[in-house]
């Protein structure tokens, strides 16, 4: 199974990790977001994704024709080692997977991949101690083609969701401008009354 992060976060995190490294400075304006889409090869779609995720964690301020305001190096910071962490677990998990397409059981690599997995869930376990929930979504599901922001998923159900299974991949951390599609898995976490409230949420008639 193919685990993949958003090209839009990858971009976001590409841009504060020079922001941790200096490159650009606290108080600066920068006009990046034009530039963006050559520089990376994406859509300015995903380049606008980019920066707005950035501004939506106070890294950045963007002001309508007056470029992007660098406004916090501490916030880009927590942002990048996060986004190293969820990396370095994606990266963990597709070794083992490839070590168990090859068939190679219990050599001292693999037992060692797995007990660094095992000790990152139970730390992962630490900061979210809820139980992940999983929902489908079926062809008759409320907000097919919405984003999580478009339905203020959070707001309506006050769960997170940590990831979405489509197909053959696992997309961690979706951010708020993730579509819902038919047959997507969402995985959430929430207290005891939320997992009935997504299913109200997506199944509810008008």
């Amino acid at each position: 199974m193919k685990v993949t992060i958003p090209r839009y976060q990858q971009i976001a995190a590409d841009v504060a990790a020079k922001i941790v490294e200096g490159y650009y400075s606290e108080g600066e304006k920068i006009y990046v977001r034009s530039s963006l889409s050559s520089q990376y090869g994406v859509s300015s779609e995903t380049a606008r994704r980019a920066i707005s995720a950035l501004s939506d964690m106070k890294i950045v301020e963007v002001t309508k024709g007056s470029g992007v305001l660098i406004k916090s190096k501490d916030k880009a910071k927590n942002f990048v080692n996060k986004f190293n962490s969820i990396n370095e677990m994606s990266n963990l998990k597709k070794q083992i997977l490839t070590g168990m397409e090859q068939q190679i059981q219990q050599n001292h690599e693999l037992k060692g991949m797995i007990s660094e997995l095992l000790y990152k869930t139970e730390r992962f376990r630490e900061v979210n101690p809820l139980t992940p929930f999983e929902i489908e979504l079926k062809e008759d599901a409320n907000y097919i083609r919405k984003s999580i922001s478009d339905v203020q998923f959070w707001h309506n159900t006050t769960a997170t969701i940590i990831a979405i299974k489509r197909e053959n991949e696992i997309i961690i951390s979706p951010g708020p401008y993730a579509i819902f599609c038919i047959g997507d898995i969402i995985c959430y976490i929430g207290d005891e009354n939320c997992h009935e409230r997504v299913q109200n949420f997506f199944h509810k008639t008008n």
